[in-house]
């Protein structure tokens, strides 16, 4: 019964805070949504560019490249591709588009040249890909694509100055230039915080029956030592 004192209101406040999570998310989302659709992207820039954020650019696709190795799909081996993109209004911006399949020689890069015109492109805010602590320092090329390991912020604005701190992962494969798209999301969803709710309540009811069942049966070994 201590045991059960002690942590059945734990469980119980734990499931209740997820529960206050899940709506803290749900309205961030939908300020996020309601942002896009009000803020162009300077006035995101601005603003912040939050990680998970939904966003919108119009304009056209550079011809810098750089295919982010060690990338794999289904145990296939490939490159995500990060190609510079110029809004038609505020800075350029890093666009992932996606992955693509290597070649079958390291000699060979894919051709991930991007579609020509003004685009409306929708994504999320992503952070730039930042090397591991212990990672080497990558060779650049001199031409384009490039292959990287890696693509930290700074090495990614001496080659297109006034790049903003976060790049835009695009939403999904139907966007113009998309490769495959699938990502996992950026921000825990609502939807998280309520299965995460659902299994702290869960704990705590079956802390409860055990509890009741433990003294259903402590109470009947008393009365059978009684009787006897």
């Amino acid at each position: 019964m201590l045991f059960t004192g002690a942590f059945l209101p734990l469980l119980i406040g734990l499931g209740i805070w997820q529960l206050s999570r899940a709506e803290e998310k749900q309205i961030l989302l939908e300020q996020w949504q309601q942002e896009a659709q009000n803020l162009d992207w300077p006035e995101l820039v601005i603003s912040g560019l939050e990680v998970g954020r939904p966003v919108t650019v119009t304009g056209l696709f550079g011809e810098r490249s750089w295919l982010l190795d060690n990338r794999t799909r289904d145990g296939i081996a490939g490159y995500e591709v990060l190609t510079a993109f110029y809004p038609l209004q505020g800075p350029p911006v890093i666009i992932n588009r996606g992955w693509v399949s290597a070649p079958r020689t390291r000699n060979e890069l894919p051709d991930v040249s991007p579609p020509d015109g003004i685009f409306s492109l929708v994504g999320r805010i992503s952070q730039y890909p930042e090397p591991p602590v212990l990672s080497s320092k990558s060779v650049q090329a001199a031409s384009w694509p490039r292959r990287v390991q890696t693509l930290p912020r700074p090495a990614a604005i001496a080659e297109i100055a006034e790049l903003p701190e976060a790049i835009i992962r695009l939403q999904d494969k139907e966007q113009p230039g998309a490769y495959r798209a699938d990502w996992e999301p950026d921000l825990m969803g609502p939807q998280t915080h309520y299965g995460y709710a659902a299994q702290w309540f869960t704990l705590a009811l079956v802390l409860a029956i055990l509890s009741v069942v433990a003294s259903y049966r402590k109470t009947g070994a008393n009365n059978d030592n009684d009787n006897g």
